[in-house]
């Protein structure tokens, strides 16, 4: 027998074998997909995660960033994502409720008291926990919550001085119950809306109002169109990126590394970036932007949303109820 030529014979079939898996491992190719505008705290996001999965991978992996609602609108997105068909999206939390209904307990009205608490909870243990358990119900990856903001309010009827200002004004607010409630408790009247119609239904005068994350209000041209604007911090958002599941099996433990590491990355780049941002764009907004806002008490806000707060963790079950105390017990 000639040992040495099957010897040999075998460590060239070995690194055809490596070299083919290598080859297959390479030719990644990630559609990342988010539905608001280029500027907007999502491209934020998505491209520094472009960038740094790039390089963290050595360039074995290619993230194709679609804007706009390319690929889909948040309302499709994350289901989309479970059955497959969408690799990785960034989402507002409001809009995974109906998929996942804990993350509703992140949006009831001032649950945070201050960006430090939300930060505490999402980065900590709360935020893992939650991470763990939408995976297990989904199937779908949550890779970072990135920034945290707060939607301002802004419409075209009057200025916003006390909650009695909002008596009776049409609201535009996503397909999400939390936020229908609390602007019921307001004594507004909400009017769900996909985001795909409220620039039109804005236009058009279908409704009055609306409220958003502050960069979106500059980067969709809403200062345009209404004159109010109202600093009202009654809701806090994060749009995380997810990832389904399909695609995280087209990794090798190394890309996935390289995944986890540049969301994260990405996260706090976007967090830094949008925080110095939110300043200057409101500036903007209520000066250049020529939007005018006004003093207001924020009291009755405060009492309305407690309430919305205590009757959501009544009635939404154990899971919701033990999600809420944690989340206050973290102010503390």
């Amino acid at each position: 027998m000639h040992l040495p030529r099957l010897l040999s014979a075998g460590a060239a079939l070995t690194a055809l074998v490596m070299s083919s898996q290598t080859a297959l491992a390479d030719d990644v190719v990630i559609n990342l997909g988010y539905a608001a505008a280029e500027g907007s705290s999502y491209s934020v996001l998505a491209n520094k995660f472009e960038e740094l999965a790039e390089e963290y991978s050595d360039g074995s992996i290619d993230v194709k960033v679609r804007c706009c609602g390319q690929l889909l609108g948040e309302d499709e997105a994350f289901k989309a994502m479970q059955l497959g068909t969408v690799d990785m999206h960034v989402i507002t939390g409001n809009n995974v409720s109906p998929h996942f209904p804990l993350m509703d307990a992140f949006v009831l009205p001032y649950i945070f008291e201050d960006k430090a608490h939300a930060y505490r909870v999402l980065e900590g243990e709360v935020g893992q926990q939650f991470a763990s358990a939408l995976l297990d119900a989904t199937g779908v990856h949550l890779l970072t919550y990135g920034f945290v903001g707060d939607r301002d309010f802004y419409n075209s009827r009057n200025p916003i001085t006390n909650m009695a200002d909002m008596s009776g004004l049409k609201v535009r607010v996503p397909k999400n119950q939390v936020m229908i409630d609390t602007f019921t408790e307001f004594g507004a009247a909400p009017i769900p809306l996909p985001w795909a119609d409220t620039p039109t239904a804005l236009q058009t005068g279908t409704v009055e109002g609306a409220d958003n994350g502050t960069s979106f209000i500059k980067s969709q041209k809403f200062y345009e169109i209404m004159p109010h604007f109202t600093a009202l911090e009654h809701f806090t958002y994060f749009s995380p990126l997810f990832a389904s599941q399909r695609v995280m099996d087209k990794l090798d433990d190394a890309q996935k590394d390289a995944v986890m590491r540049a969301a994260r990355d990405a996260g706090i780049y976007q967090k830094e970036e949008m925080t110095r941002q939110t300043d200057e764009i409101r500036a903007f907004l209520t000066g250049e932007g020529g939007m005018k806002t006004a003093e207001f008490d924020r009291t009755d806000f405060i009492a309305a949303g407690q309430r919305v707060q205590d009757r959501y963790a009544s009635d939404k079950g154990a899971e919701f109820t033990e999600l809420v105390t944690a989340i206050r017990d973290a102010a503390e």
